[in-house]
């Protein structure tokens, strides 16, 4: 019996461990066992064509609300190209309402509810022996017109299940994708908008065979490791050797995951901060909300001033990156407590900050309850909520707008320099920068074109002139030295009209040549003549003193957020605020809606930075093959 275990990837870098586990739980009764990975965006027919060919007796799905729809759409067309294959959909997308799915789409002859090793393992026992399906508990079948639910299987002792991480085919494309592990499964919480939340307690695999796992990928060449586990550090004794072992023998391999922050010990930070190797860990931190009030509703408990230390201390530390998640929508959050929210979280102002919206997922106690809250929401996966008894439409499609942009302007770090100050100087609070530029975005129709490069720099630059932004030599010059920093090589070409005039420009060079090492001690050593540093240097001189304005956005805002009322003072010194009557109507809006509510990111003082910089940027230049930046007061 030849079985096919296949899933759809967000992405082709993605690896499924669902699948994984599963062969490896069967593969010693059942030897022909094939994986068969594609992603979301491949077309149907290719996949129906790839599976064709591999003659399967059984088929099996691995679902989740990213690739259902898609697999639902191949489950009709394998049917009609392969009759007499059995077809097994198994997942968290299916486990909750398995017979929706039965009946949406008559191809699904079994659906495989919670842990699915052993229950897929029984199935295929029967599919090939007696077929008694009413046996194979935490499976639901067909039997003739009828549709059948068994009771659920038992929870698995983790540790009696196979190794997933062991299969050869896998170690050519270790280094290429991103490895899913987990050491545990379960969650402590009860969010009522999360899967998690419906299994009680946390299961744990054993450490040493966990460690073991960990070893064989790292040896044979895995650069990516995220871990599936909910709560990692809910167990603080297995969370610190965890980290110790990684930390002694991770050879490079950077580690994902999800973290509760307001639990994370004082002694844990502490730890890390003094033991972590820069770029080795990663942390995810759902926020979702700070309003209290939401999060009593949905059941989640939070504190948020111990979730900002524990960020903030993980911060100053340096070494380790967050990912910070807010959801849009939730019961009580109206756009302006959102827009608090927000800003709370962007005080912290983390290495990502990811908006999602409320997503009504089967099987959870919000979707149960969506009467109560009024909430509309999309029919099929992913269920995003459309809108709720305190956010309408007109709100969310807002949110959207400044979604887009929070991705293009500060997840992706093109722009960092000049998002931070204007964040800080210009616009009251972030919020109001995302959401003003936003609305411009959409106004000019740019969402429903691509972009290059320079035209996030030009784009940008067009909102802040319409707008009449005061400060714009400061901006446009951070703005240039944002460009050159996002470039490994020296760039070709540049999005301002003025570059430096070609004497001025060779009158430098030549003074940095003659004096090196009034740029640098390490470009002094080097001993380049002026041909060869003209290969690998850009100038440009920016009518400010650039290390100030530097200064005026180091640091972290919320070091200086203790109180909600001293930071609201600080706005009315603001001198770089948008000038009202050159705002556009979105801009406008957006900066007078600063004024309601509280939020403790709001604009500060423009700094004193009068004067002229000459700007220095250097490439190639040492192993970590990024810009190095250098300046020189001019006046």
């Amino acid at each position: 019996m030849r079985i096919v275990l296949a899933t759809l990837n967000a992405k082709y870098i993605h690896t499924s461990l669902a699948i994984r586990l599963l062969k490896a739980y069967s593969e010693h009764e059942f030897p022909d066992i094939l994986l068969a990975e594609y992603t979301i965006k491949d077309p149907v027919m290719n996949i129906v064509s790839d599976l064709f060919q591999k003659k399967p007796d059984v088929i099996g799905f691995s679902c989740y609300i990213w690739n259902i729809e898609e697999t639902i759409k191949l489950v009709g067309i394998l049917k009609q190209v392969l009759p007499g294959v059995a077809i097994v959909l198994g997942g968290p997308e299916v486990s909750y309402e398995p017979l929706y799915w039965m009946k949406r789409e008559a191809g699904v002859d079994f659906v495989v509810n919670g842990d699915g090793e052993e229950t897929f393992h029984h199935l295929l026992q029967e599919l090939r022996d007696d077929r008694k399906f009413h046996f194979v508990y935490g499976a639901a079948y067909r039997k003739g017109e009828e549709l059948i639910v068994n009771p659920p299987r038992p929870k698995s002792d983790l540790n009696t299940l196979p190794t997933p991480h062991r299969f050869a085919e896998d170690l050519p494309d270790l280094s290429k994708r991103i490895v899913y592990f987990e050491t545990s499964r379960g969650c402590p919480f009860n969010c009522q908008f999360c899967l998690s939340s419906i299994e009680v307690g946390v299961r744990y695999y054993d450490i040493e065979r966990v460690k073991s796992d960990l070893l064989y990928l790292i040896n044979n060449g895995a650069k990516v490791i995220k871990f599936l586990d909910r709560t990692f550090n809910i167990n603080r004794s297995y969370a610190m050797e965890m980290f110790q072992f990684l930390i002694d023998n991770h050879q490079g391999c950077v580690f994902q995951f999800e973290i509760t922050a307001d639990i994370m010990r004082p002694e844990v930070l502490d730890f890390l901060a003094e033991n972590a190797p820069p770029g080795i860990f990663r942390f995810e931190i759902g926020v979702q909300s700070t309003n209290d009030e939401t999060n009593e509703l949905v059941k989640r408990r939070q504190n948020f001033a111990k979730l900002s230390r524990t960020v903030m201390k993980i911060k100053a530390s340096g070494n380790i990156d967050q990912h910070l998640d807010l959801i849009a929508g939730l019961p009580q959050e109206d756009y302006a407590t959102f827009r608090k929210t927000f800003n709370d979280v962007f005080a912290m102002e983390p290495e990502e900050l990811q908006l999602g919206f409320l997503k009504m997922l089967r099987g959870t106690g919000l979707r149960a309850q969506a009467a109560k809250y009024d909430y509309t929401y999309m029919e099929h996966a992913p269920y995003e909520i459309l809108s709720s008894h305190v956010m309408p439409f007109s709100d969310i499609i807002r949110l959207k707008r400044l979604e887009d942009v929070l991705e293009k302007y500060w997840n992706s770090h093109r722009l960092d320099h000049t998002v931070k100050y204007l964040i800080r100087h210009v616009f009251r609070s972030p919020f109001d920068f995302f959401q003003a530029f936003g609305d411009y975005w959409e106004e000019r129709g740019w969402q429903k074109i691509g972009h290059q490069l320079e035209d996030l720099f030009t784009r940008l630059h067009a909102f802040l002139t319409d707008s009449g932004t005061a400060s714009m030599d400061i901006i446009t010059g951070l703005m240039k030295l944002d460009y050159f920093l996002g470039h490994k090589y020296k760039p070709r070409k540049i999005w301002w009209d003025h570059a430096l005039d070609k004497a001025d420009w060779a009158r430098h060079m030549k003074e940095i040549a003659a004096h090196p090492e009034r740029v640098s001690t390490a470009l002094a050593e080097a001993g380049f003549n002026e041909r060869e540093l003209q290969k690998f240097t850009v100038l440009e001189v920016l009518p400010f003193h650039l290390e100030t304005v530097l200064d005026s956005i180091s640091g972290l805002r919320a070091d200086a957020a203790e109180s909600v009322d001293a930071v609201e003072a600080v706005a009315g010194a603001v001198a770089g605020a948008v000038a009202p009557e050159h705002r556009t109507e979105s801009a406008a809006e957006a900066v007078a809606a600063a004024g309601s509510g509280t939020s403790a990111a709001v604009a500060e003082a423009l700094p004193e930075a009068g004067g002229s910089t000459l700007l220095i940027v250097l490439y190639q230049q040492d192993e970590s093959q990024r810009a190095q930046y250098y300046t020189l007061p001019l006046n």
